[in-house]
């Protein structure tokens, strides 16, 4: 019967070969210039935080969905295996070269090398192409040496010819020695498996868990067999031409019924037991390189595959896909309609229709290719089904496609829409708006008859809604018409155009739809609805409040009510079976599709909750909305990295947390990092894991001790704080998905200590400081107040002085006054004793002539003369003038006699009336003797004075006399 099983089994693998399906998931490409190593990545793995590591050309290489990092070793070798342990040790394999990654302290990666734990004579090696981890043991592969490391010491297995392959299947240790063929290590050593030496020396690349008993065994070239415990089969069906000319290079487990299987040269093949493929993933689906170097499935079962040249991301467990009608996959796609079980998509160029396999719940699994529907090369702008069946809006006119070929209906330019007259049982009347207006369209006998143009508005008319007689289109430059036919249709009888002078905000792009049986207009500030009564556009008070004052292009309301729309090239829907918070709905985005849909060619076809078609720039867009909403996945954040900026930037936090010599998720809560003032500026980085949503994922940080409230949500995810001030600090940061689903908070504690400056022993020295300024503005307040003091006194001493010197000022205007009045009295008297002298001497004169005259009396004249003489001689005059003269001038007189006693009298009277500045005549008159006389005593009296002749008589006696 086991035998009969396996025939069966490999009988179907014959039919290896099937259709892709039509929908192809995410594919995203990075290049060697996106995450800055090496062109081939060897071996891929993920760590429990979800980030993925690449064994790499030029090291090891890590990602985390935002941010990339290369970990070159010591020797720059190429590192050819990664593989992860459950405490977190990144273990990797490169030529003479074997060791692990482990964060330090600062949780950054740093390689600890294993080589010299090797025995000396075996540390030189090739490269170590694969690692196992089984327990706590490690297994290292290269090509003439294994490598088992257990309990801190390696050990070395030798092959009889050579090691090619190491694998674990249930828990079990697999190696393949080319001579030995397949082995299985047990109880510490090597035990032989039915799979002995291959005939053909063909290398094993994987060996998968096929069922209970049985494993599936991928070779290079050989193709695929099947082993169990005493049976080892291939049979040449397996032999298939697809992994004859495309080796196959390596094989994971998808799910319980399907594999991946990565090739050299033809991508990747999804394949299920049955031996279908299921899928192919290669160039023309979008791959980078066909030629694939390793292959792993991440913790949310979406495909990473290692290249040749770069890395390729398939989202293969997302709800969003993407069909290319076309195989050229450039056209457009205007439209889409499911009719008679066959998908209909208008493109930029042509219809094509794809013939649906109805027991796919989720269509974009439908394997058949897509077909061209003939005579509809052009524009496709729109299909509708109309009395059950298709009618079709051409750059060309209309169409009416039967049995998949497209019959002319009229040739007018360009049909944008078809709009029944009638929306119960069969439709006679049809209104089609085109290029030049509208046109009619009659159904009669099921056939659809053209009526021609409708007369009476000649414009474009994309947007058009019939409702209770009256049709309404809407204008992107114009404005919104209102318009009623005649009863054969073939003019308007009434036509009123509807600008921003009738309620809407604008006359520019408004766009008409139906929506819970209203007639709605999307316009740039929310949505609109006409009212009757006032025959204006206001607000509509129940979509209003759902799509506020934002830019709307499409409204399209579903079966079930939701209603799906396109904002600024952004697609959403508004579920109504999803109630949020105290509202009874939730407005969904699609962030993934943001600039992707067709921009002024919106539409949205929302078939059923797992079909939702939506037009694309490339293509067209399949949402399984019920596996959207339903593929809610944990999110994670992770804090990436944490330098200090400035003058030369230092890693103080290199991604990872440590705790007991474990990698964590969080930091240890007793852990708080200090940094001195000058590392006060930081640069911080985190990321979510969540791979397949990166575009929806947006972040929301605090810096506790800084920011008051948490950020705005925001997709960035890297943040500078600068110059923080001194004081504890906890780092915050979350994620979320475009459905509200948040992620746990991460958080970071440091400190910034304080400058130099600001330490407890300068603090200290500041208050001395402060106590000895306080001190010495005691000090200087005292003195100043002593000198304020004296000040005060100096100026009462001023001020007393200057009394004191007012009083003398005045005692001297006094006493000068007294002294100008004697200087007049003396002034007077010398003139008086002049004019006395003067009179005696005209007396004198008078009386000489008498003198001659002997006979009257000449004796008693000469005695009156001698008389005269006398009282001319006489001292009395002077010794009253000399005491007065001495009052009035400090005692000159004693002065002079006190110091040149040798003065004369004669001599003092000179000197005195040299003081009181009298001319030589003066003097000589005074002193009764001639001018001559008294230069001569002039003169003598500078020899009695000792002075020269230069000097000025006058000036020397007021020197003199002063001094004394």
């Amino acid at each position: 019967m086991r035998c009969i099983y396996l025939i069966i089994v490999l009988f179907s693998f014959s039919k290896l070969y099937a259709q892709n399906p039509i929908g192809i998931p995410q594919i995203n490409t990075y290049s060697n210039l996106d995450y800055k190593g090496g062109t081939q990545n060897w071996d891929i793995d993920q760590d429990k935080n979800g980030i993925l590591y690449f064994a790499n050309n030029e090291g090891l290489l890590s990602f985390d969905g935002r941010h990339w990092k290369l970990y070159a070793l010591p020797h720059r070798t190429i590192v050819r295996s990664v593989k992860i342990d459950a405490a977190g040790k990144i273990f990797v394999g490169a030529q003479d070269e074997l060791g692990y990654f482990f964060p330090d302290q600062s949780g950054s990666l740093k390689f600890h090398s294993l080589k010299n734990r090797i025995p000396a004579k075996d540390r030189q090696f090739s490269d170590v192409w694969e690692i196992v981890i089984i327990m706590d043991e490690v297994f290292f592969r290269t090509t003439n040496k294994l490598f088992h490391l257990k309990d801190g010491l390696i050990k070395v297995y030798k092959p009889e010819s050579s090691w090619q392959f190491i694998g674990k299947v249930n828990g079990k240790l697999y190696a393949q020695d080319m001579k030995k063929g397949l082995i299985v290590f047990e109880n510490n050593s090597w035990q032989p498996t039915v799979f002995k030496a291959n005939p053909i020396h063909d290398y094993i690349t994987s060996i998968l868990n096929y069922s209970t008993d049985t494993l599936l065994v991928t070779t290079l070239k050989s193709g695929l067999y099947l082993m169990g415990k005493n049976f080892f089969i291939r049979k040449e069906s397996l032999y298939n031409q697809t992994f004859k000319n495309n080796r196959l290079y390596k094989a994971i487990t998808v799910n319980n019924n399907l594999f991946a299987v990565a090739t050299s040269s033809a991508g990747c093949y999804i394949m299920d037991k049955k031996g279908g493929i299921i899928q192919q993933f290669s160039s023309i689906e979008g791959l980078y390189k066909n030629n694939l170097r390793s292959i792993f499935m991440d913790k949310n079962r979406n495909l990473w595959l290692g290249l040749d040249d770069g890395i390729n991301f398939i989202a293969f467990n997302n709800a969003i896909k993407y069909i290319y009608p076309d195989k050229e996959k450039q056209t457009s796609s205007y439209c889409s309609l499911i009719f008679n079980n066959s998908l209909y998509v208008g493109t930029s160029n042509g219809l094509f229709y794809n013939s649906l396999q109805v027991n796919n719940k989720d269509l974009s699994f439908s394997r058949q290719d897509f077909k061209q529907v003939a005579n509809t090369t052009g524009q496709v702008w729109n299909m509708s089904e109309v009395n059950n069946k298709l009618l079709l809006g051409h750059e060309d006119g209309a169409f009416v496609i039967e049995n998949n070929n497209a019959k002319q209906l009229y040739g007018s330019p360009g049909t944008w829409l078809f709009e029944p007259l009638s929306t119960s049982g069969p439709s006679s009347s049809i209104i089609a708006g085109t290029y030049t207006g509208l046109q009619s369209i009659d159904f009669s006998n099921n056939q659809f008859i053209n009526k021609g143009q409708v007369k009476g508005l000649n414009e474009p008319l994309r947007f058009l809604i019939a409702d209770k007689g009256v049709l309404w289109a809407s204008h992107p430059y114009r404005g919104v018409y209102r318009m009623k036919l005649s009863s054969g249709r073939k003019r308007i009888t009434e036509t009123k155009l509807f600008t921003d002078k009738d309620g809407l905000p604008s006359s520019l792009g408004n766009y008409v739809a139906k929506i819970k049986n209203r007639i709605v207009i999307a316009t740039t500030k929310g949505i609109y609805e006409f009212n009757d009564k006032t025959q204006r556009f206001a607000p509509s008070t129940f979509l209003g409040l759902i799509f506020k004052d934002n830019v709307y292009h499409y409204l399209k309301e579903d079966k079930v009510g939701n209603i799906w729309f396109v904002s600024y090239k952004r697609a959403g829907v508004v579920d109504f079976k999803k109630p949020s918070g105290n509202k009874k709905y939730t407005i969904v985005f699609f962030p993934e599709l943001n600039a992707q849909v067709l921009a002024g060619f919106e539409n949205i076809y929302p078939f059923d909750e797992e079909n939702v078609f939506i037009g694309a720039t490339r293509g067209l867009i399949h949402i399984n909305y019920k596996k959207y909403i339903q593929n809610i996945k944990p999110i994670n954040v992770t804090l990436s990295l944490i330098k200090v900026s400035g003058r030369k930037d230092s890693i103080i936090y290199g991604g990872y947390f440590l705790a007991d010599n474990k990698i964590q998720s969080q930091q240890n809560a007793k852990e708080s990092v200090e940094l001195t003032h000058e590392n006060n500026s930081l640069h911080l980085e985190y990321s979510s894991a969540l791979y397949e949503q990166q575009n929806i994922i947006e972040f929301s940080y605090q810096l506790s001790g800084f920011d008051r409230d948490w950020s705005e949500w925001n997709s960035k995810s890297e943040k500078d704080y600068t110059n923080l001030p001194r004081g504890n600090y906890i780092f915050k940061v979350k994620a979320r998905n475009n459905l509200g689903n948040e992620s746990k908070t991460v958080t970071y504690s440091f400190s910034i200590l304080p400058a130099w400056y600001e330490s407890y022993w300068i603090y200290l020295c500041y208050f001395l400081v402060v106590i000895g300024i306080f001190n010495l503005l005691s000090q200087w307040q005292k003195r100043k107040h002593a000198k304020e003091q004296e000040y005060l006194k100096y100026q009462y001493q001023v001020k007393i002085e200057r009394n004191e010197n007012e009083i003398v000022r005045l005692k001297n205007e006094k006493l000068e006054a007294e002294v100008n009045f004697k200087n007049k009295e003396l002034a007077t008297t010398s003139m008086h004793l002049i004019q006395n002298n003067k009179l005696i001497s005209k007396i004198k004169e008078e009386l000489a002539p008498l003198l001659k005259d002997e006979e009257n009396g000449a004796e008693e004249l000469k005695k009156a003369i001698r008389l005269l003489n006398e009282a001319e001689k006489s001292t009395a005059d002077w010794e009253q003038f000399a005491i007065h003269f001495d009052h009035v001038h400090s005692n000159f007189i004693s002065k002079l006699k006190a110091r040149f006693p040798n003065l004369s009298s004669n001599d003092l009277k000179l000197c005195a009336y040299l003081k009181i500045n009298l001319s030589s005549k003066e003097m000589a008159q005074l002193m009764s003797i001639t001018i001559r006389a008294v230069e001569v005593s002039r003169y003598r009296l500078r020899k009695k004075l000792q002075i020269s002749s230069d000097t000025n008589l006058f000036d020397y006696l007021l020197q003199v006399t002063s001094q004394d």
